[in-house]
């Protein structure tokens, strides 16, 4: 196992990682990196950034909150509940984003149940309807199936959580919030950054929920780059280029969550010795 157990993770990411962008880096870069030039030059591009950007830290912080709450009061629950919360949770992270997306049009569409309902009471169905294809409904439909992955994550965190320090500095007189803000909050913190920077990532790089709900109405990088890569795109040096650049935005929002995580393990490490 030690000389032979990391391989299969080698050639996983050969497969999947390095041999796809060997093939990209000469499409993006031939021609003097003209592709690059022809991307940035392109009017939509800033504002696909902007709006990607914008999408994926909305839904990564929507969901780290809620994910969080979520994540303590499973690690308050009895053995039995908390095995049924965790499976419910588990459920969307079973779906595609094709289904979610299909799920969310049933409900809240302009012929949704939950619009029809809402219009009995004296809504406006257009209006309630067309709330979903909506980039703020887009944003819904992503954090439905962050919020589980972010809980799923941080609840070992909060279930191993010592609360002796706590304890310890409310016995010294500190106040409830001072002791949470002094103790607890450095200790899950990082945790709870670093998740948030990873489904941040994971809704930068999402398609699939994005082209079902909202089609290509939305000016977003992931969109963007299906258009070039489709029957009516041509120019694959630019898609190549594109897909390098989606890329490095997800590596250094996830690079972001890794150094709160080793900050983490340091300080861990240093109050170890």
């Amino acid at each position: 196992m030690r000389r032979f157990g990391a391989w299969p993770a080698w050639a996983f990411m050969a497969l999947f990682f390095a041999i796809p962008l060997a093939a990209l880096l000469p499409e993006a870069f031939g021609d003097g990196g003209s592709a690059f030039g022809r991307l940035f030059g392109n009017p939509l591009f800033l504002g696909a950034l902007r709006n990607t950007l914008a999408l994926g830290l909305a839904a990564g912080a929507v969901s780290a909150l809620i994910g969080t709450c979520i994540a303590i009061e499973l690690a308050r629950q009895s053995p039995s509940r908390r095995q049924w919360m965790m499976t419910l949770l588990g459920l969307p992270l079973a779906f595609s984003g094709l289904v979610i997306a299909y799920g969310f049009i049933l409900a809240f569409g302009r012929a949704g149940f939950v619009t029809h309902l809402l219009a009995g009471l004296g809504g406006d169905p257009a209006v309630i309807g067309s709330w979903i294809y909506s980039v703020s409904g887009l944003g819904v439909a992503y954090a439905y199936y962050l919020i589980p992955r972010v809980a799923l994550s941080l609840y070992p965190v909060f279930a191993n959580l010592d609360l002796r320090p706590l304890q310890a500095a409310r016995t010294l007189g500190a106040s409830r919030a001072r002791a949470f803000w002094d103790t607890v909050l450095p200790e899950v913190l990082p945790s709870v950054l670093s998740n948030a920077c990873m489904v941040a990532a994971i809704a930068m790089g999402t398609y699939g929920t994005a082209l079902a709900l909202v089609g290509t109405q939305l000016n977003i990088l992931p969109l963007m780059l299906l258009a070039q890569v489709s029957d009516g795109g041509s120019d694959f040096a630019v898609a190549a280029a594109l897909s390098l650049v989606l890329m490095v935005v997800c590596v250094v929002v996830m690079g972001v969550g890794d150094v709160f995580t080793q900050k983490r393990e340091r300080g861990a490490a240093g109050a170890g010795h």
